[in-house]
């Protein structure tokens, strides 16, 4: 698939329907454990202070452009991403895709309230889906090391095609990045606050909002203890930090 590098980390250039199309042939062909990560402007700031985040997201089989903040940065270091590809996208294309034949799918993460109005929505909205299994981990930094069996213990004896984690960043993808390797599936999605998206415990802003790139702003006044520093803090210094890379590439060039 195209990429281009954006900050260090390379982008899929693609949309989610192509997205879509390469995870369905990797499960269709009995590839293992691929997995798929989003990134916004305040991953690439947690990932400057925590180099295990980074290692992690630059590891992912497909890291998408989720945040308008990376599609700006793109424009602006000349690239092709014209458009964001969310982790609803990818979750909303496969499920699509998966209803077509018959799929397996887990959901690990959040809280069994989220979870149980998950597997409902699914069983009404793709009744030929096949929910494996669900797991909520503990809210705990860090796992042990029995919970971490036991959670890979029950993902691979659902014999799923694909697992949905929403843990949030950058628990999710550490967790991913770190046992991918124990894990049998043939698709990881770390999809973080899709999960409170789909299950409607979390209202997702309007297209009206999302189209014109403030999906943030309605979050922000729902959440404001939780998304201020995403916003306020984050957003600008990624900014800086694309504007310095500009400069860095004019200069360059002389």
């Amino acid at each position: 698939m195209k990429r281009e590098l954006i900050l260090g980390y390379p982008l899929v250039s693609e949309d989610a329907n192509r997205c879509t199309d390469k995870i369905i042939g990797w499960i269709e062909s009995g590839e293992r454990s691929r997995w798929l990560a989003c990134l916004n402007p305040h991953s690439v700031e947690m990932a400057e202070q925590d180099p295990e985040f980074r290692q992690a997201l630059c590891g992912a089989d497909l890291l998408v452009p989720d945040g308008v903040g990376i599609v700006l940065a793109s424009r602006l270091l000349r690239g092709r991403i014209r458009s964001r590809v969310t982790g609803s996208d990818i979750f909303l294309s496969m499920s699509r895709r998966l209803a077509e034949r018959g799929g397996r799918v887990f959901f690990l993460g959040s809280t069994p309230h989220v979870l149980d109005r998950i597997v409902k929505r699914i069983a009404q909205d793709y009744p030929t889906i096949t929910v494996a299994g669900v797991y909520s981990p503990s809210f705990s930094t860090k796992f042990s090391v029995a919970e971490i069996e036991a959670m890979n213990a029950a993902v691979n004896a659902s014999k799923s095609d694909v697992l949905w984690v929403g843990m949030t960043a950058p628990k999710q993808e550490k967790w991913i990045h770190q046992q991918k390797k124990q894990i049998d599936v043939g698709f990881i999605g770390a999809i973080g606050a899709v999960f409170d998206f789909y299950a409607g415990t979390v209202r997702r802003s309007s297209p009206q909002f999302q189209s014109v790139g403030l999906e943030w702003l309605p979050r922000l006044l729902q959440e404001p203890k939780r998304l201020w520093t995403r916003n306020i803090i984050s957003n600008p210094r990624f900014v800086a930090r694309v504007v310095r890379a500009r400069w860095a590439k004019q200069f360059a060039q002389y």
